[in-house]
């Protein structure tokens, strides 16, 4: 299984907005992720519900993991726009 680890980049966590962004870009990569706080349980990372459930802040860790092929672009791709904390989705998404 892939995995990444990345702090939360937006200042206000992954709360509205940046939830948004980040769901529609896990969405794009076609591949199933999950995300989860570093102590907690996994979630589906394309769900909108489930990533504001998770209440994570601005500064956390998350874990980022897939076993699927091509996990490791998809993984990097979202690490970078979780840690950048883009408020536009990158074209590379």
């Amino acid at each position: 299984m892939a995995e990444r680890r990345v702090n939360v980049g937006w200042a206000e966590g992954l709360h509205a907005r940046p939830a948004s962004i980040f769901v529609r870009a896990a969405t794009a990569t076609g591949v199933p992720v999950t995300i989860a706080k570093a102590d907690g349980s996994p979630v589906n990372a394309a769900s909108m519900l489930a990533v504001l459930g998770l209440g994570a802040q601005g500064g956390e860790e998350i874990v980022l993991a897939s076993d699927a092929a091509g996990a490791d672009v998809a993984l990097d791709r979202l690490a970078k726009l979780v840690a950048e904390g883009l408020e536009e989705l990158p074209e590379t998404v």
